[in-house]
């Protein structure tokens, strides 16, 4: 991927949110315990990783050859192969993310790509620490660079703010934006290009994707990517009671940071690096 377009804005995001406190759920096990999980997982030889496969360029599945791709693809890839096992991607969506996390039977052993760490998922669940650094922004036309500059600009009747369901999107829109007018459109990925078509003005996402669709399509702009209007980390989903599959996990994301290998990535994909 080029991302020529974006590095002065990756690096103004990178100045805004460094600092920042990032909530911590990761830490109710900090060395690595004999456990039922990791074993499991060795037996198996696999790796079983929920998915949403709609997020682009955190985790996209290729319609016409269902292969995925993606920053947390790859990332999953590198835990996997840590564990000397294989891996292997299940679907999941955004809406039905935390019941498919905990689900019976076990439909996977964690989930990944571009999920937000989050007080209410670290009270059900298991969160990593982050490896990816987040917030709220908007994608919209470029002709409408200087018509949204602040949250009261979008939050307007006459403004038509298009979400995908079930997520923190939508939850961001419907307790920030109660007067525009809001749109719930059932795939993720087509929302940009819808945007770009003039179905919506407005489309609500965060600084890992928005730049993604900028230097892909000229027709759309992130004018607040500099100033996302929240500040946070993506981390690794799992059930509760895999405490030593979250201190494996914990311990690789430490390591991937201190060799260097998890910068190589985020500018691979164009993203921000925050640690």
């Amino acid at each position: 991927m080029k991302h020529s377009r974006i590095k002065i804005w990756l690096f103004v995001v990178l100045l805004a949110i460094a600092g920042t406190t990032a909530l911590a759920c990761s830490d109710k096990k900090d060395t690595l315990a004999e456990g039922p999980t990791v074993e499991r997982i060795e037996q198996r030889g696999k790796l079983l990783v929920g998915t949403t496969g709609d997020y682009r360029p955190l985790s996209f599945r290729e319609p016409e050859t269902g292969e995925y791709w993606g920053f947390g693809i790859e990332l999953a890839e590198a835990i996997a192969a840590k564990m000397g096992v294989a891996v292997q991607f299940v679907p999941t969506s955004w809406p039905t993310l935390t019941a498919d996390v905990q689900a019976e039977p076990q439909m996977f052993d964690m989930a990944m790509g571009g999920i937000t760490i989050t007080e209410a998922r670290c009270a059900t669940m298991l969160m990593s620490e982050g490896y990816l650094a987040n917030g709220k922004t908007i994608l919209c036309r470029v002709e409408d660079t200087a018509r949204f500059r602040t949250l009261a600009d979008i939050d307007r009747p006459e403004v038509r703010v298009m979400v995908n369901p079930g997520g923190l999107n939508e939850q961001f829109a419907r307790q920030h934006l109660t007067h525009a007018t809001l749109i719930v459109h059932p795939n993720n990925e087509e929302i940009p290009s819808l945007i770009a078509i003039g179905e919506a003005d407005v489309m609500i996402t965060e600084i890992t994707e928005a730049p993604y669709y900028v230097q892909t399509d000229p027709r759309l702009a992130a004018p607040l990517l500099g100033t996302p209007f929240t500040n946070g980390e993506i981390g690794v989903l799992m059930r509760n009671g895999q405490d030593d599959l979250l201190a494996l996990v914990n311990n690789i994301i430490r390591q991937m940071k201190a060799d260097g290998t998890l910068r190589q990535m985020t500018e691979k994909y164009g993203l921000v690096y925050a640690y």
